[in-house]
């Protein structure tokens, strides 16, 4: 790849405005959207076609910046529904190819470019997404920086992609988490939520709006744990289950404050269900190891299978690291990816977790029995206590 890359593609007669530089010294040129500014983060590529408002609103992506393999971003505009958190961190910013044009859906309530303003989030179009993604296939997650305005300063993106580093041993849940204990009560879109049967403590590392929603339509009432709150303070609560959500970051630093509180609840003996962040910790605390991946795996098109009844899923992800294959005998790995066979799911008694997001916004609902699941053991337990 040869420095200073130019964009032959006609978006515009005006002179490029933004420029994409990589740690290694690459420049791509092309047109800034969004806010203007410079703005730096880990790279990725999502392979979804749909979905693009919740995916930048996914506080898991916080300290990333995604490139968004399919061509067409934003032309179906923005709406107030499609978030997945509204007052969290999300995605530094975005690379995508073609030029954002007038929104075409009933659904669209702001264009696109606006809504990324309104967000401060600066990204830059007209760039060859094939080669960026091919770029990080080959190798691999890194730094990079975008600058849009006048006078971009290339040097100094230069210095930004090289000087600052990836996500390995960075913690961010932290400032993904609610503030307070608060109770959940949004259900799914237009769907009727059933009479809650009973009660969930929710430990939010930057959860997805969407979780919270599946879990209040499972029959759950939800109460919204701040991720370092005490075992004491949650099981003072009594909730009948625990769950444990996505969220940024490697998950082996925010380990160093989160695995005794999971140790202790997993002790109390409450059932437990985790997701992404959520099961990297439950491993964790269970004995396992958690490891950065080369590239990472992000998309709604994800086939994973599940080893006890060998169905087949596609999923929706989004996570730069997993579980490492050293797994003790005290834990059974019951999913895996057929991308490339890592752990996708694992389960130890009364504890039991997955790598992907069955509650998909956007993606599959392949994986939505998941929910059932937690709950028939939530049900199990319950029984099992009164008697």
């Amino acid at each position: 790849m040869s420095k200073d890359i130019k964009n032959n593609m006609d978006f515009s007669s005006a002179p490029f405005d933004a420029a994409l530089a990589l740690p290694t010294g690459e420049v791509f040129y092309g047109y800034g959207i969004g806010a203007k500014g410079s703005t730096f983060g880990e790279i990725c590529f999502n392979t979804s076609i749909t979905g693009y408002q919740e995916i930048l609103t996914d506080p898991s992506y916080d300290g990333q910046i995604i490139t968004f393999t399919f061509p067409h971003i934003g032309n179906v505009g923005t709406n107030s529904e499609d978030i997945e958190s509204t007052n969290k961190p999300s995605a530094k910013g975005l690379i995508i190819r073609e030029n954002i044009t007038n929104p075409s859906s009933w659904r669209n309530t702001n264009h696109f470019n606006q809504w990324l303003k309104d967000r401060k989030i600066t990204g830059i179009c007209g760039i060859d997404t094939r080669a960026i993604t091919k770029h990080i296939r080959l190798n691999g997650a890194q730094n990079v920086a975008i600058g849009y305005g006048k006078n971009l300063d290339i040097e100094k993106l230069k210095a930004l992609a090289k000087n600052n580093p990836d996500l390995s041993g960075k913690e961010l849940t932290e400032n993904a988490s609610c503030e307070k204990i608060a109770d959940w009560q949004e259900g799914l879109w237009k769907k009727a939520a059933p009479a809650a049967q009973f009660r969930i403590a929710a430990i939010d590392y930057g959860i997805k709006s969407n979780i919270l929603r599946n879990l209040v339509n499972s029959g759950f009432a939800v109460k919204l744990y701040p991720a370092k709150t005490t075992a004491q303070q949650i099981l003072k609560d009594n909730p009948d289950g625990i769950f444990l959500s996505n969220g940024p970051g490697d998950p082996a630093a925010t380990s160093q404050f989160a695995i005794p509180i999971i140790k202790e609840l997993i002790a109390s003996g409450k059932p437990v269900f985790g997701i992404c962040m959520g099961h990297q910790l439950l491993a964790t605390a269970l004995g396992c190891t958690t490891e950065k991946m080369f590239q990472g795996h992000r998309g709604a098109n994800h086939p994973v299978q599940d080893l006890q009844t060998k169905k087949v899923e596609i999923t929706s992800q989004n996570h730069g690291f997993v579980v490492s294959e050293n797994t003790p005998k005290n834990v059974d790995v019951t999913h895996r990816s057929l991308f490339d066979n890592s752990i996708a799911g694992i389960k130890s008694g009364h504890c039991f977790s997955v790598q992907y997001h069955p509650e998909a916004s956007p993606g599959p609902h392949d994986s939505h029995y998941l929910f059932k699941r937690f709950f028939d053991m939530v049900k199990k337990s319950a029984a099992k206590k009164a008697a």
